[in-house]
C-alpha cells in the first residue's frame, strides 16, 4: 500500500511548473487577462515579463497582493513567499494558498464611439431650455490596474473593451448637461467652437473614469445638431461677429432683409393674386414694417449706438405709387375691392388717415 509520502510526491510531479509568466496579445480589445494556473503552480525562480503598455496584478488569498509595471522580474520565495508548494515542500502537505495573475493592457483604446440616441435637454442662462444632439469619439487606457480590477474586471478570465464600452457612453452622456454649467460659457459659445465643447466635456468626465482605474486621454466633439431656431440665432452672432459693433449696418441689413418678406406677405394677406395694385400695398406694406423692425432694434438698443438716419416716410412711397394703384380701366368691383384691403391697412396702423383718404379719393375718380 502505498505510503501518504508517495501519493503526496506522485501529485507534486503531476503538477506543470511555470518557467516564464507573460502575456503575448493576440488581438485588440482585451483589457485584463488572468493567466491560466489550473494544475500549475510557478516555479521558484520562475520569471514575470511585462511588456511596455502593460501592467501585472499578483492576487494572493482573495487580495491583490503587488502590481508590476513593465520588466521582467525572478520570482522566488524571498519575493514571493506563499506563492508556491516549495516553501511547505518539507512539510508534505499541499500549500493552501492560492495566487493568481493578472496581466493588464494599458495602451490607449482608440476611436471609441459615443453620441446621444435621444436629443438630450440641457439648460442655459440664455435661452433656457435647449435641446441638442451630439456624437464623437473618444480614447482611454488603464491607469490603475489594482483599482480597475477590484471595480470592474474582478476574477474574470478576460476582460474586453466591449463590456465596459455602454458604461462609459453612458458616463459621457450624464456629464454632458454638467459639463456646459460647470464650463460658464454659454452655450452658443461652446456651439460655434467644437474644440472648447470638448475640452469642458473632458474636464468633467476625468474624475468620472479616474475612479474606475481608468484614464480619459482625448474626446471630440464631431457634430452638434442645434434646434432650428437657435442655429438661426447662432448664424445670426456669426453674422454680427462678421461686422464688428457696427450696429447701424447690421440693423440696415436686417431691415433689408425683412422689406421683401414682409412684402409677400402683405401681397398674399391682400389677395393681390399679382395685379398692380396688390403688388403696391405689399411693397408699402413691407416698407412701414421694416421700418417699425428698425425703430424696434434701435429702441432695444437702449441708446448705447447713434440711431441710423431716419427712414423715408411711408406716405410719400405710397404717392409715388399712387399712379399704379388704380391703372386706367380698372372694373369698379377691383376698386371696391382695393378699398376694403386699404381699408384694412390702415386699421393695422400700416397706412395713416390722410394717405387711406388720397388713395380713396384717386379710385373713385376712376369710377367717374
Amino acid at each position: 500500500m502505498a505510503s501518504f509520502f508517495d501519493v503526496f510526491k506522485s501529485d507534486f510531479v503531476k503538477k506543470q511548473f511555470i518557467d516564464i509568466l507573460q502575456w503575448t496579445e493576440d488581438s485588440d480589445g482585451t483589457l485584463a487577462w488572468r493567466y491560466p494556473m489550473l494544475d500549475m503552480e510557478i516555479q521558484n525562480g520562475g520569471t514575470l515579463v511585462v511588456r511596455e503598455s502593460q501592467m501585472a496584478v499578483f492576487v494572493n488569498e482573495g487580495q491583490v497582493a503587488d502590481v508590476f509595471g513593465p520588466g521582467t522580474y525572478k520570482l522566488t520565495t524571498q519575493t514571493l513567499p506563499v506563492l508556491t508548494y516549495l516553501k511547505n515542500w518539507d512539510k508534505l502537505f499541499q500549500s493552501p494558498f492560492k495566487s493568481d495573475v493578472y496581466f493588464f493592457s494599458t495602451r490607449q483604446q482608440i476611436d471609441q464611439k459615443w453620441g446621444t440616441p435621444q436629443p438630450i435637454t440641457i439648460r442655459d442662462k440664455d435661452f433656457g431650455a435647449v435641446r441638442l444632439r451630439a456624437f464623437g469619439n473618444y480614447a482611454y487606457r488603464v491607469a490603475d490596474p489594482k483599482l480597475f480590477h477590484t471595480e470592474i474586471s474582478g476574477t474574470r478570465a478576460a476582460y474586453t473593451v466591449a463590456e465596459v464600452d455602454g458604461q462609459l457612453r453612458g458616463l459621457v452622456l450624464q456629464n454632458i448637461s454638467n459639463a456646459i454649467a460647470s464650463s460658464g460659457v454659454p452655450f452658443l459659445d461652446l456651439a460655434a467652437n467644437q474644440l472648447m465643447f470638448a475640452n469642458a466635456l473632458s474636464k468633467e468626465l476625468e474624475p468620472a473614469f479616474a475612479k474606475i482605474g481608468l484614464k480619459l486621454e482625448t474626446l471630440t466633439v464631431q457634430n452638434l445638431s442645434l434646434p432650428e431656431e437657435l442655429q438661426k440665432l447662432l448664424d445670426q452672432k456669426i453674422g454680427m461677429g462678421m461686422i464688428g459693433n457696427d450696429m447701424g449696418k447690421f440693423m440696415q441689413y436686417q431691415t433689408a432683409q425683412a422689406i421683401p418678406q414682409f412684402a409677400a406677405a402683405a401681397g398674399q394677406a391682400g389677395g393681390g393674386g399679382g395685379s398692380i395694385a396688390g403688388d403696391a400695398m405689399g411693397l408699402g406694406a413691407g416698407m412701414a414694417m421694416g421700418q417699425m423692425m428698425a425703430q424696434t432694434m434701435q429702441a432695444g438698443l437702449g441708446g448705447a449706438h447713434a440711431a441710423p438716419p431716419a427712414a423715408a416716410p411711408v406716405a410719400p412711397v405710397a404717392a409715388a405709387l399712387a399712379p399704379a394703384v388704380a391703372p386706367v380701366g380698372i372694373s369698379p368691383d377691383e376698386v371696391m375691392s382695393t378699398l376694403e384691403k386699404l381699408a384694412d391697412l390702415k386699421a393695422k396702423g400700416i397706412l395713416t388717415q390722410e394717405e387711406f383718404d388720397a388713395k380713396k379719393a384717386e379710385l373713385l375718380k376712376k369710377l367717374v
